[in-house]
């Protein structure tokens, strides 16, 4: 008789501190104590890669709403069948690509994302990596003294300089192909949170979208946050992700920054992404 027992997932580190790749399971029909495994391991880990996926749209769309929720995005151009998803994309006549330089991702929202579900649809030969920085392991090498002067701050985030209207997009050959640019973004959060659901203490700055130290000026501030910066650029936090026909990846925004490389020039590269709706943030 035919075992009907379902191979245990494998996690495979893909660096020491950041990252790992699950195989045994296809993401299509992830759903109870799998789901709860993969939430568990992307939630330390970072960010976690599944490679020869099955994923349609709709078992994409699907697949979110197990986790628990969508935030449909408010800037990238929407899958015209499927408005859950997200187009990030880069034609091959194009220069500019979306974000290509360290970020997190909706760290100007009063409660961030709690992360995303992107899948490779069109990829160039090669090329459009995207890396990975872990936050807890960029807050376990502060100083003590560092960690003891960020203690209770708050930092002031936006998108504002990015997406409006004469914003750093709208500059780009990008600015076209962009919704969103009459949205108007502003939030403060703790510069150290722990995590809602491992408790661990993340750092949660980053130069694209972190304007300032509440109570300081921006020129006050950058010294601090170059700081914080600095630390959180060393090698021994990071991983790549090398795409593939077939690859998805899930991350955490409260764990990670990431900086998709744009190294394709002449080439198109397409990818669905469906944000993941996440929790209030605290230190």
């Amino acid at each position: 008789m035919q075992s009907t027992v379902k191979p245990a997932l494998q996690l495979s580190p893909m660096s020491p501190n950041c990252g790992v790749e699950i195989s045994g399971i296809q993401l299509a029909e992830a759903d109870g104590g799998a789901l709860d495994a993969i939430r568990n391991a992307i939630y330390t880990h970072g960010v976690a890669v599944f490679r020869d996926q099955e994923f349609s749209p709709e078992q994409h769309i699907a697949f979110g709403k197990r986790w628990g929720g969508i935030d449909v995005n408010q800037y990238f151009p929407l899958e015209q069948t499927y408005p859950e998803i997200a187009i990030v994309r880069k034609a091959a006549d194009q220069e500019t690509n979306i974000g290509g330089a360290w970020h997190t991702d909706h760290s100007y929202d009063q409660i961030p994302a709690m992360g995303s579900v992107l899948v490779a649809r069109t990829l160039p030969p090669k090329g459009g990596d995207t890396h990975f920085k872990h936050m807890g392991v960029a807050y376990d090498s502060l100083s003590q003294e560092l960690k003891d002067e960020v203690e209770g701050l708050e930092a002031f985030h936006t998108a504002d300089h990015v997406y409006k209207e004469d914003g750093l997009y709208a500059q780009s050959d990008m600015g076209k192909d962009l919704r969103g640019q009459d949205q108007r973004t502003g939030a403060v959060h703790p510069i150290v949170i722990r995590h809602p659901h491992t408790g661990r203490k993340l750092l949660y700055v980053n130069s694209a979208f972190t304007i300032n130290i509440v109570g300081r000026t921006r020129e006050e501030s950058l010294p601090l946050l170059n700081r914080l910066y600095d630390a959180a650029m060393t090698a021994d936090n990071e991983c790549k992700v090398v795409w593939a026909p077939g690859t998805v990846a899930i991350w955490d925004n409260r764990v990670t920054w990431h900086n998709a490389m744009n190294d394709y020039k002449g080439y198109a590269r397409e990818m669905h992404r469906i944000t993941l709706s996440g929790d209030a943030l605290a230190a």
